[in-house]
């Protein structure tokens, strides 16, 4: 039995994916070969030696130890796509909110309970502060065209807004699925100057921490409203709050509260909500639940934010999975190894990612211990597996 230990309530569609003949899941397992985990931090977790996999069941990994999990020889899997229009239809939410002041003129009309006859004519006389643009005609930039940014720039799009978007590293899947209406900006120079709302949707790292800072915020048109539904980190708290309070940002939304945010005036502070929908937590668990089945049965790795993807149909008895670091000539000293174990190569694919690499090899006969020790002694081979 393989072993899936659950760090969060998974949905019940994606643990339904694992066989029952095969699996075993559990949130004590004590010797899981795969792990679904939500929001939980597991940078303090010990993992057991039999962990081969984690999936994330959404985009962000932040929660996750990656550096030493690859290390380990682990992959870490998250699910793109499975959450991104929940967070589309968030976002569009946050465009309106942004706009027309719909959640102060709502706690103001909260007020006015009690005066009878009168709230009538109180609405008429006090709806004048709330007043906003319309989001039609106006321009927005989208920071990051993954499938996130990707379906937020389409819909803002046939809302009638001209639309930005920005992402030197569009793929050439999501570059098919964005609208031909959309226009290329090559730099973030010309979201900033142009666009009178710009939507976040890049990840949080070393690069991309405080990409919205000061410098950045005194490019930007006055009266920007900016909306934030990728990570916190990505905008710097103490220049946005100076650019609020002088007016520079007219608005921001925020889908990660921290306190120095909450209850400033001109900040919508949403409580995380991007992909909090049945249908979306569905989608994430069953991605996640697939994606840790063809890694754990077949050697296959898809939407891993640690290792390359790859998939090769299976043409031996036997196939043998090689996690090691992307230095030269390990490829060849892997050939030469089970060469020299009188094993014959059927099939075999190689791919990197970043610093590490993933070598399939399909074979018909193996001593697979003798095979797999060998393996473990070329210099940069991290994991061995033979399925």
């Amino acid at each position: 039995m393989y072993g899936i230990k659950t760090y969060n309530k998974i949905s019940p569609v994606g643990t339904k994916m694992f066989d029952s003949a095969l699996y075993e899941i559990s949130a004590e397992h004590p010797a899981p070969v795969g792990a679904i985990v939500r929001s939980a931090s597991l940078h303090e977790e010990v993992f057991p030696e039999s962990l081969l996999a984690i999936a994330r069941a959404g985009a962000g990994t932040n929660n996750i130890p990656i550096d030493r999990l690859s290390d380990d020889g682990i992959v870490v899997f998250n699910t793109p796509s499975a959450n991104a229009n929940a967070v589309k239809e968030l976002v569009l939410a946050g465009l309106f909110m942004s706009s027309r002041k719909i959640i102060p003129a709502i706690e103001w009309a909260k007020t006015l309970k009690g005066n009878g006859a009168e709230v009538g004519k109180m609405v008429e006389k006090g709806k004048g502060a709330f007043a906003g643009p319309e989001i039609r005609g106006k321009t927005l930039g989208v920071v990051g065209l993954g499938a996130i940014g990707v379906l937020v720039a389409n819909a803002a799009s046939e809302l009638g807004m001209t639309v930005y978007g920005y992402d030197p590293y569009l793929s050439l899947q999501n570059a098919w699925n964005l609208s031909h209406n959309i226009k290329r900006a090559t730099e973030l120079k010309e979201i900033y100057e142009a666009c009178d709302y710009i939507s976040l949707h890049i990840p949080l790292n070393a690069q991309t921490k405080g990409t919205v800072n000061k410098a950045a915020i005194d490019a930007m048109k006055d009266g920007v409203r900016i909306l934030n539904f990728a990570r916190d980190g990505l905008v710097n708290s103490a220049d946005m709050l100076a650019a609020l309070e002088s007016g520079k940002v007219a608005s921001y939304v925020v889908d990660f509260p921290t306190d120095e945010m909450i209850g400033v005036e001109g900040v919508i502070c949403i409580p995380h909500l991007g992909a909090s929908t049945p249908e979306s937590e569905d989608n994430c668990a069953v991605m996640a639940a697939k994606e840790l089945i063809d890694y754990i049965e077949n050697g296959n790795i898809t939407n891993s934010v640690n290792m390359p993807s790859i998939s090769m149909a299976k043409s031996g008895k036997y196939r043998i999975c090689i996690i090691h670091k992307n230095i030269p000539n390990t490829l060849s000293a892997i050939t030469a190894i089970v060469a020299e174990d009188d094993v014959n190569i059927e099939n075999m694919l190689n791919k990197s990612k970043g610093e590490m690499a993933y070598t399939m090899l399909d074979v018909n006969k193996c001593d697979t211990e003798a095979v797999a020790a060998h393996l473990y002694k070329i210099d940069g081979v991290v994991r061995v597996r033979i399925i």
